[in-house]
């Protein structure tokens, strides 16, 4: 078989040049350690020994089959369905479905999430999902734009890793992003009250937030709407299954990351931000969103509708430049909703509330720890620990447990989930009581 190469030297050379740039600029952002210039394979292999090399080093990885680790990627069981469906040829493909007449199973499977968001979040509208869920907050951000207002209110309690995707998408824009400081991990109405103006344009609340902590919706809610501002709720989707929706909640623009539906953790992506609303907010909602008509026979037809971005009518009109709607992503979430349904859901998000719960008592059992927040929480929280986090974290990778994420050298942030079993979390404390 003859070599295959993309494009030559001189090619590659042309389109630096085209774009002012070279190929140490463009890697800039990759840290050094992570960089090598070539690997480290003999000349002249054949594709064979190649493989048998590449397997050794795919061994080198740890795998661990007990986790711990949560703050915005959650490991849940996935039926098998969902990979056999998903995996179907038919589904596998980049091609967009501009053309109904060729695409209505594709195009069905999207309406069948965007229903299933929906009906979660208790909201009017749903798109064919966008990147991630740091994508989706920024994105909602967007829909708040107003005349004469630039100003944005956001919860210091957000998932760190949305609040800089937030701070890249609007550094070089008109809008201002405040943070709303928070106490004993979570949002105070009078700190809020004291950031609303009129040149405020929209809050954004995370609701279980960063720390795992429910946020008093209701209350903020009430200030937030006393101004009559669009409120946006970030949330972890399986949350609503045990607790009040997003519109129970007041929200007009629900966001988040589906990952936790269907999706494995798969080193951090791809992942699906899912996106809902009310309809006064409908024509502001970014990327794609599938409907259903009739066709001239007077049979059922879907279609893409209302599709607010700069690829399909004038630029200076458009909200968003957003391309993706993430498809097999979104089918394989419309597809694990369908395999476990309302009642499965609740079960899954019941186990994980109370194994976190079972986590949390059997961690402060411990000599000298705590939880950190004294509030109510829904599958992951924060510990304060006497015992260095770097030592509990060693302890527990030793023995094939990825544990919860390092806050500080003396607070860590747990996460169970219904995939954690009792044994499983005596035995974390029980490790720990060894280094303690």
């Amino acid at each position: 078989m003859s070599n295959f190469v993309v494009n030559t030297t001189a090619t590659q050379q042309q389109m630096l040049q085209e774009i002012n740039s070279s190929w140490e600029k463009l890697f800039a952002a990759v840290p050094d350690q992570l960089r090598s210039s070539a690997l480290d394979l003999e000349s002249g292999q054949s594709e064979l020994a190649v493989r048998r090399q590449f397997a050794e080093w795919a061994n080198a990885n740890t795998v661990y089959t007990k986790c711990f680790l949560g703050a915005g990627s959650y490991r849940h069981y996935i039926p098998s369905v969902v990979n056999a469906l998903a995996g179907r040829q038919e589904f596998l493909t980049a091609y967009t479905p501009y053309q109904p007449e060729i695409s209505q199973g594709i195009l069905q499977a999207i309406f069948e999430y965007q229903s299933m968001i929906c009906e979660l979040t208790g909201l009017d509208a749903s798109n064919a999902s966008v990147y991630d869920g740091a994508t989706a907050c920024a994105e909602a951000i967007n829909m708040c734009r107003s005349k004469g207002k630039q100003r944005m209110l956001v919860a210091e309690t957000l998932n760190p890793q949305y609040k800089a995707v937030i701070k890249t998408y609007f550094q070089f824009s008109d809008i201002e992003i405040v943070e709303i400081p928070m106490r004993e991990g979570r949002i105070a109405a009078k700190d809020m009250q004291g950031l609303l103006d009129e040149e405020t344009m929209g809050v954004l609340l995370q609701s279980p937030n960063y720390y795992g902590v429910f946020e008093n919706c209701s209350e903020l809610r009430e200030l937030i709407k006393a101004h009559s501002l669009p409120f946006v709720l970030c949330a972890n989707p399986l949350s609503f299954a045990v607790s009040a929706n997003a519109k129970e909640l007041g929200a007009d623009i629900c966001v988040g990351e589906a990952q936790p539906l269907g999706l494995d953790l798969a080193f951090g992506g791809p992942y699906l931000g899912y996106m809902a609303c009310s309809n006064e907010y409908l024509r502001r909602l970014p990327g794609r969103i599938v409907g259903r008509t009739t066709d001239s026979n007077n049979n059922r037809a879907y279609v893409l509708t209302l599709q607010a971005r700069e690829q399909h009518i004038r630029r200076e009109r458009a909200t968003s430049s957003i391309c993706s709607n993430q498809a097999n992503c979104a089918l394989r979430c419309a597809i694990y909703l369908a395999a476990v349904g309302p009642k499965g859901l609740r079960e899954v998000a019941w186990q994980s509330y109370q194994k976190a719960h079972f986590l949390a008592d059997k961690l402060q059992e411990l000599p000298g720890f705590s939880l950190r927040y004294n509030q109510p929480f829904f599958n992951e929280f924060a510990i304060s620990n006497s015992t260095s986090s770097d030592t509990i974290i060693k302890k527990l990778r030793a023995n094939n447990i990825l544990p919860g994420l390092k806050l500080s050298d003396s607070e860590m942030l747990w996460c169970a989930t219904e995939c954690n079993s009792e044994d499983e979390i005596l035995e974390v404390v029980s490790l720990i009581k060894e280094v303690i």
